[in-house]
This record gives structure tokens, sequence and C-alpha cells, in this order.
């Protein structure tokens, strides 16, 4: 069910109820072609990083700096293993000048706004995520965000996922459980198969919720709270399916620095305080 997004950046009542009810929200069209041009090229940066220290290492003899987005990740990993590849990390976390813009995109912060009030820090568990054809890390099984931080009381935060290109029932977009939100954290356990370590609950925890897939277009962000059920199916297209997951909550909840350093990305109180892009390279 795709929500209708109101450009003043403001969300609805009927938007509001429908996340506190299902747990999710869909926000069809947030970001235009241009708000996803600054997180696109610092994912190309990236790339070009591997594609650099491939060649460096003989492991591939062509860069492919001719290929496109979508494309160019997979073909330089053609032929290796999924170690090869989670040699990397199943998801990316550098601090690229693209990423901070996402994070404090004016349009994602009005709609948590809309969700947990002006005083926003910006949660360090942020992930960008390429995934490959054919790449174990690709499919995600069926877990609750919230078991990644499991004694932290910041209760709830909201992920904001957002797709960069179109994500598809082929591709591998997300599947969820609307209203498995108001569950207790289950026990959960370390998915040992494919060497990626995810959290994982067994199908014996799943409960009787119906699944819902989500394909979604480029630029469409889900939001969602942390202990909503949700998982996502492998790529099974030519192409890269990216997306970037980002974390938000109030301020006055656990920072968890022990993942990292997040940020203050909106403050009526304290604007002075709210961080800059020199801020956060520097963090």
């Amino acid at each position: 069910m795709d929500a209708m997004w109101d450009f003043r950046g403001i969300l609805t009542k009927e938007q509001r109820v429908h996340y506190d009810t299902y747990g999710y929200l869909v926000l069809t069209d947030l970001l235009s072609e241009e708000d996803m041009q600054a997180p696109r090229q610092a994912m190309q940066e990236k790339v070009s990083m591997i594609a650099d220290e491939l060649y460096s290492d003989k492991m591939i003899t062509d860069k492919l700096e001719h290929l496109p987005f979508e494309s160019r990740l997979t073909e330089l990993f053609k032929g290796m293993t999924d170690q090869d590849f989670l040699k990397y990390g199943r998801s990316w976390r550098d601090r690229i000048p693209g990423y901070f813009h996402l994070m404090s995109n004016p349009k994602i912060l009005d709609a948590v706004e809309s969700l947990i009030g002006g005083e926003i820090f910006s949660n360090p568990v942020y992930n960008v995520r390429p995934k490959v054809p054919g790449v174990a890390a690709g499919a995600v099984p069926w877990h609750q965000d919230k078991s990644y931080w499991p004694d932290a009381n910041a209760n709830p935060v909201i992920t904001v996922w957002i797709s960069f290109v179109d994500a598809t029932l082929e591709n591998g977009c997300l599947h969820i459980k609307p209203g498995t939100h108001r569950n207790k954290l289950l026990k959960w356990h370390e998915e040992s198969q494919t060497g990626t370590g995810y959290t994982a609950l067994r199908d014996s925890q799943l409960g009787k919720a119906e699944t819902i897939a989500l394909p979604v277009k480029a630029g469409t962000a889900i939001l969602f709270n942390d202990r909503l059920l949700h998982m996502s199916t492998p790529n099974l297209s030519d192409g890269i399916r990216w997306s970037v997951d980002l974390r938000y909550q109030p301020t006055d909840q656990d920072p968890m620095v022990n993942h990292g350093a997040g940020f203050l990305a909106r403050s009526s109180m304290y604007p002075e305080k709210v961080a800059t892009l020199e801020d956060w390279l520097n963090g």
C-alpha cells in the first residue's frame, strides 16, 4: 500500500496512523533524481576504490570504468566467490560526503519529524547496500532491526530504507509482516550458512501475520519500526539492487556509541549544534 506524500514535508494524519498501526509507511517518489545524485556519486566513489584494490591485488586486469552504476560492481566480481565480495563488507558505512547529504536531506527529516518530533539524532547504524546478483550477502533473512542493538534504550529507532534503483520482485525487494512491530524483541540467532553474520529468526517464530512484498520505484522511502519483521530475497536479475538504510531517533535516547558516531541532524532547541559536513567527516 503506497502512501501519498505531502510535499510540504509533513506527513498527514492518515499516514501517521498507518505507520502506528502497521509499523511501516511507503513514501513513493520522496527523493528526486537531484536528491539521489550526491549519494549515487558516493557509491560510485566506493566502487572505484574497490576496483583500485582489486586491480592492485591482481584480482582483475580491467577496472571497467566505462560500465554504468547499475552493473559495474557485478562485473568486477564476476567469477569470484562470495568471500571475495564479503571482504569489502555486506554493507558500507564510509564517510563520503554524498552519504551525509542523504542523511541530512530535509525531505527525509521532515518525514521523520512527523513521527518523533523535531529533535532528531541520526543513528550511527546506516548501511549502503549493493545487492549483487548471485552473492549470498544479498539475501537478508527474516529479522528485527533491534536485534542489532538489543540493549540500547532507543525505542523505537526508525529505519528509512531508500531504493536507488527500482526494487522489484526479481532483484530482491523488501518483504514485511505488517503489525509485527508490536512484538517484543524475539530471540534471534546468527545466520551461519553464508558467512554474512546476519541476525535471523526461525520459521517457527514468524507467527501468522501476512507477508507483503514492497516493490518500489527508485527514490521511494520505506519507513519502519525497528521491531517490524522484514527480510529481502536474493537478486535474480542481471543488475545491482542499490539501497540505503538510514536510522533516526529522538535526541534523548541512547546514541549507541558502541556502533559508531551518529550526529545531530535537526534541532529547534539547539540549532547551532546541528552537525555540518565537516563535523561528520571528522567525527
